[in-house]
C-alpha cells in the first residue's frame, strides 16, 4: 500500500501562485508515475499534470500548459505542482495519485492510478 499526502492548497487572487506537495509513505517501490488531477464541484475529476519516473516524461493538459510545473524528488518519493497565473477557473480540489509505469497516455486516465491523497482545496478568486 502506498499513502498520499496533499497540503499546499489555500485562496489565492488570480494572477497568483501556490505550490503544492505530494508526500508518498509505505510501499513505493512499484510507483513510477505520480500525477496530480482536480475535481471542480459538478464536474468530472480531470488530468492535470503527471510525471513518470522511468524516462522522466512530463505531460500537460492544455490549459494549464505553460502555467504549471510538476516535479518531484523520486529519492524522497514527492512531487510537487507549482501553479502559477492562476485563474478563478482553476479552483477545485486537487489530488495527487501515484501508479506504475504507464505506457502512452494512461497517465491522464484517473482510472490508471491504484492510490490517491485524500485532495487539498485550491480557491482562486477573482
Amino acid at each position: 500500500q502506498v499513502q498520499l499526502v496533499e497540503s499546499g492548497g489555500g485562496l489565492v487572487q488570480a494572477g497568483g501562485s501556490l505550490r503544492l506537495s505530494c508526500a508518498a509513505s509505505g510501499r513505493t517501490s512499484g510507483m513510477y508515475t505520480m500525477g496530480w488531477f482536480r475535481q471542480a464541484p459538478g464536474k468530472e475529476r480531470e488530468f492535470v499534470a503527471a510525471i513518470r519516473w522511468s524516462d522522466g516524461n512530463i505531460d500537460y493538459q492544455d490549459s494549464v500548459k505553460d502555467r504549471f510545473t510538476i516535479s518531484g524528488d523520486y529519492a524522497k518519493s514527492e512531487a510537487y505542482l507549482q501553479m502559477n497565473s492562476l485563474k478563478p477557473e482553476d479552483t477545485a480540489v486537487y489530488y495527487c495519485a501515484a501508479g506504475g509505469d504507464l505506457s502512452g497516455n494512461y497517465h491522464r486516465f484517473w482510472s490508471s492510478y491504484p492510490y490517491w491523497g485524500q485532495g487539498t482545496q485550491v480557491t482562486v478568486s477573482s
